[in-house]
């Protein structure tokens, strides 16, 4: 069994000078017992044909093995030559040298293995290969395997192994067939990894806490390789700028500690002893000049003493001594001389601080660390830097998202009490615009209060709009007719002193949105582009078909790959400032002046976009102008007869239904807004019974003798809920129409309404006519 063999490795396959000698050897000694036994069969006293050919045979056996005998001494002498050959020329290498098997036993080692610091004991011949490599690094038969096998296939192979002796390059040649020539030569002068040449101890570790690496440095400080971080620091986390607790030979030492992070969770630790950030000398430094990462030797007055190249790098100075660290950051929210001496005299907790490093143009932030060192006469701080501007950017992404979030749920939560209060008010204006004509003097009175409702209502819309909860009544439509009958209107819009263009592909691809929203969105970018152009010039609405191949990510959004319909508004203004581009579509933000614009023009027409499936963006450039990007998704699915949109469909004409034509039941909570609907409803000719409440409405449900023909019923109620009680009331009266109303979106409770049959939906605030003809067409 070969030596591999024993330590696990399986070379079965191998094509060996031991099993050729060993498969020659036993061919010719089956050819000498087969020439024998045919001899001795051929005197036997057989036919004599028969036995002269049984001699013949035995002959040629026997010559066989003869030939077979003398291949095989002849192979053994030259191979006992050609080690000879090799060890002469061996004998006075300077490097450790092994000739040996293929199954990993030495035929012959040079002196150079005699020396001291070999580790282990150096075999001699006949013995283990693997043996003399067992103190040197682990599992030493797979490595000599592995590395023998690349000699099989290319006849040389070598390889570099970090040992906890130093740095040794282990080369294989094949020296003929069945030997191999192993040399194992230092070179701990010539460092494996840029750490080695760090005189600062330093690790490479894994996300499981695993050591991956030492440099000398560090092995020398822990007495040894570690496989654990657990055993270097006592305390963990290890946290970047403290000092921590260091476990050594002679007992814990205090360090400071620098951590940088790497690539699949692994962290590269380097150490800064106690007695290097004691000196007080500019020298001691030269040894962290190309350290990766950021120190800072800064005094408790400020000055900065010395700081190493990726400090420098990292707060785009030179920090020439005698440069002060408060030119290079800002943003502690105090002077930094206070943050400084106060660390230096032992007050507060000398934590981490998050500072923006003062740059224009730029946002680059820095976590930076302080320790106290030097002497009680002559003290200095030790400042540990890290680049968290990518931290922050995520962190201000989750901030502004965390501040649009709260801001949509306002928005839904006050629209609905906004809707309720304007309901009530609008509706009874309608009321007593019925009693007035417009001879009368209070008649212009009351068109200004429902003027100024709806202008309310408008704004509230806005803000669904913005929080992408405002109701939608998509459509597919075309671009091209959409903006040719939106043109008159927005030539009125930009005056004389601006002209508009547009630009049309002549095969543009249909879309689906809100026609009614999306007109808004092309009038607030093109009023937005008007007043960006006080003195003139030319505004272009350009429409385009593009087919993306594949995904495009621009401003943290992924367009996936799809056709698109294009819309770009472009304008010659005056451009919008690099650090307001970015907060544009926030809500109430504006760059007009004060009662020239409310800020929600863009933040809607975004709201919009998104809700329709599309996307905007936008490029600005100062002095030269601004374009918006609009992507829209073209819609390319066949028409679906029968399939109806649950939104209430534009009111006919007035009807006035007979007094006893349909029974109506009310549901609503808000006192105001039932006495106005209940009002208009028996107006327009309809029997009302009123609920203000769900479980009320359930109970009056429970007469059998009482005919309803429509529910006309509020979403959101305290109790149970418009879809709730609908629900149970259908399963006694399941032909009863339904009329949904609510200050909410419809897609608050979109998969309820699609589970109840023959209902509708009309969003607050609604007028008298809005009410009273919906319920007669749900009737119909």
């Amino acid at each position: 069994m070969s030596v591999w063999t024993e330590q696990g490795i399986d070379l079965a396959q191998s094509n060996t000078t031991g099993n050729d000698h060993w498969r020659l050897a036993r061919v010719a000694g089956l050819s000498a017992v087969l020439g024998a036994v045919t001899m001795a069969a051929s005197f036997v006293g057989l036919a004599d044909l028969v036995a002269f050919g049984l001699r013949v045979g035995g002959a040629v056996f026997l010559a066989v093995a003869g030939l077979l005998a003398v291949r095989i001494v002849w192979r053994r002498r030259t191979d006992t030559d050609l080690v000879g050959a090799i060890a002469k020329i061996l004998e006075h290498d300077g490097q450790r040298a092994w000739l040996a098997d293929e199954d990993g036993t030495v035929r012959y080692r040079n002196p150079a293995t005699d020396h001291a610091d070999m580790p282990g004991d150096p075999p001699g011949q006949g013995e283990s290969l693997a043996a003399a490599f067992a103190d040197l690094f682990a599992n030493p038969a797979a490595v000599l395997f592995r590395i023998q096998s690349k000699a099989v296939a290319l006849g040389v192979a070598r390889e570099d192994i970090v040992t906890r002796r130093g740095h040794v390059r282990l080369s294989v040649h094949r020296a003929g067939d069945g030997l191999f020539l192993w040399r194992l030569e230092d070179v701990s002068d010539k460092p494996s990894r840029p750490a080695e040449a760090v005189n600062l101890p330093m690790m490479t570790v894994g996300p499981s806490g695993t050591v991956l690496f030492m440099n000398d440095a560090f092995r020398r400080l822990v007495g040894g390789r570690v496989k654990s971080i657990d055993r270097v620091f006592p305390e963990l986390p290890v946290v970047s700028g403290a000092v921590q607790r260091v476990s050594t030979p002679r007992g814990t030492s205090d360090a400071l500690v620098a951590v940088l992070n790497g690539a699949g969770g692994r962290q590269e630790i380097y150490l800064l002893p106690a007695q290097t950030m004691a000196a007080n000398r500019t020298a001691d430094w030269d040894a962290i000049e190309d350290l990766p990462v950021p120190l800072v030797k800064v005094a408790p007055t400020g000055e900065v003493l010395v700081a190493n190249r990726v400090a420098r790098a990292l707060l785009r100075s030179d920090m020439l001594p005698g440069s002060r660290l408060s030119d290079r950051l800002e943003g502690l929210g105090r002077p930094i001389v206070d943050w400084l001496h106060d660390v230096a005299q032992g007050r507060g907790a000398g934590g981490p601080e998050f500072l923006r490093v003062a740059d224009d143009g730029v946002d680059c932030f820095v976590k930076v660390s302080l320790n106290l060192a030097g002497t009680p006469d002559d003290p200095h701080l030790i400042a540990v830097l890290n680049d968290v501007t990518e931290f922050k950017a995520l962190e201000l992404q989750f901030v502004q998202s965390q501040k649009m979030q709260a801001i949509g749920q306002l928005a839904g939560g006050v629209a609905h009490d906004f809707n309720n209060l304007l309901t009530a008010i609008s509706g009874h204006c309608d009321l007593l615009l019925l009693r007035h004509d417009q001879g009368d003097q209070d008649y212009s009175d009351l068109v200004q209060i429902n003027q100024n409702a709806n202008r309310a209502a408008s704004l509230v819309s806005q803000l669904l709009a913005f929080s992408r909860k405002q109701n939608l009544r998509p459509e597919v439509i075309d671009l091209r007719d959409t903006l040719s009958d939106l043109t008159h209107l927005l030539n009125r819009l930009v005056g004389e002193r601006v002209k508009l263009l547009l630009n049309h592909d002549p095969d543009l691809d249909p879309i689906r949105a809100d026609k009614r929203q999306l007109e808004q969105v092309i009038m607030n970018l093109v009023v937005n582009a008007r007043d960006a152009m006080p003195s003139g010039g030319d505004i272009k609405i350009e429409t385009e078909n593009i087919d993306l191949a594949q995904a495009v990510e621009r401003d943290r959004a992924t367009i996936t790959p799809g056709r698109y319909v294009l819309v770009r508004v472009v304008d010659e203004g005056h451009g919008i400032p690099p650090d307001k581009i970015g907060k544009i579509f926030e809500p109430f933000f504006t760059t007009k002046r004060t009662g020239e614009g409310t800020g929600l023009g863009l933040s809607t027409a975004y709201g919009i976009v998104k809700q329709t499936g599309g996307f905007i963006f936008v490029d600005s450039e100062e002095g030269i102008g601004t374009v918006f990007s609009l992507y829209f998704p073209v819609y390319d699915m066949p028409a679906q007869p029968g399939v109806q949109i649950a939104v209430a469909p534009p009111p006919p004409p007035p009807v006035n239904l007979p007094a006893d034509g349909a029974v109506v039941l009310l549901v609503e909570d808000e006192a105001p807004v039932r006495a106005f609907a209940s009002r208009a409803l028996r107006l327009r000719g309809f029997t009302v019974i009123e609920a203000d409440s769900a479980e009320a409405a359930l109970a009056l449900l429970e007469d059998p003798d009482l005919e309803v023909n429509i529910f006309v019923t509020d979403v959101i109620m305290p109790g149970m809920d418009g879809p709730t009680w609908v629900r149970e009331a259908l399963r006694e009266r399941p032909h009863t129409k339904v009329v949904f109303v609510s200050g909410y979106a419809e897609d608050a409770f979109g998969e309820h309404q699609s589970a109840i049959p023959n209902s509708v939906f009309l969003p607050k605030p609604f007028s008298l006519n809005d009410l009273t003809n919906t319920v007669h067409q749900q009737l119909q």
